[in-house]
């Protein structure tokens, strides 16, 4: 049986296909610069080239690997523009969110929150920083649904696609897991006092701090680079 037979039937093989790639390539098992071909993919996961083609359309249209006719497809390399266009993209889009929140938040949200929270301290605490990431990614998408404003976090994440590949290659220490809560703790008292300069403050302080994260991961990687 097909190994993609056993998934859901809402998802077409190109689907589950882009899945598999694009959790292989943000998590860096495809490193930037690496060559991938339809014809290996489609063996791999035993389809024919045609899912997999839209597959490679999707993630080529995300920036994620690199189409080129009568060349190798590639696993892009990181792009220092893009990542500060989509940091910028994120920043507007994310303070607006913050400015909404302030002025009428939806608190049927606030215990998802705080369910939230709770869980990004047991991490913090035990220092599992895989989990704390997906907790800091569901942070922010409760804080555009307590805006009132869901659909913002697709935006959000689309410019994270930039910067998510580049953050696997810095190990978040417990320290710096310490550091981010705070600044989630502070932002969200701000936006639950209806504080907007605070919480502008709070959230422009708290995504600033992917900046030495940048530079370091330039330094030592240099060749993953455009």
């Amino acid at each position: 049986m097909n190994s993609l037979d056993q998934a859901s039937e809402r998802q077409t093989s190109a689907d589950l296909v882009f899945g598999k790639l694009y959790d292989d390539i943000v998590g860096l098992t495809l490193l930037p610069g690496t060559r991938i071909s339809e014809v290996e993919v489609a063996k791999r996961f035993d389809l024919s080239r045609q899912p997999i083609r839209e597959a490679f359309g999707q993630l080529s249209r995300m920036g994620l690997i690199k189409v080129s006719p009568q060349r190798p497809t590639v696993v892009r390399h990181f792009s220092l523009e893009d990542i500060q266009n989509a940091r910028f993209i994120r920043t507007a889009i994310e303070a607006d969110v913050v400015r909404l929140a302030c002025k009428d938040r939806d608190t049927d949200v606030d215990a998802a929150v705080d369910a939230n929270i709770a869980a990004q301290e047991k991490a913090v605490s035990q220092g599992d920083a895989e989990q704390w990431h997906e907790l800091d990614y569901e942070f922010h998408r409760l804080l555009c649904r307590g805006a009132r404003s869901e659909f913002a976090f697709e935006l959000i994440a689309a410019s994270k696609r930039q910067v998510d590949r580049l953050c696997v290659l810095s190990l978040t220490s417990q320290s710096a897991m310490e550091t981010l809560l705070k600044d989630h703790l502070e932002l969200l008292a701000a936006m639950r006092a209806g504080n907007r300069s605070k919480a502008d403050k709070a959230l422009r302080r708290h995504l600033d701090r992917l900046t030495p994260t940048i530079k370091s991961v330039y330094e030592k990687h240099p060749d993953y680079f455009e």
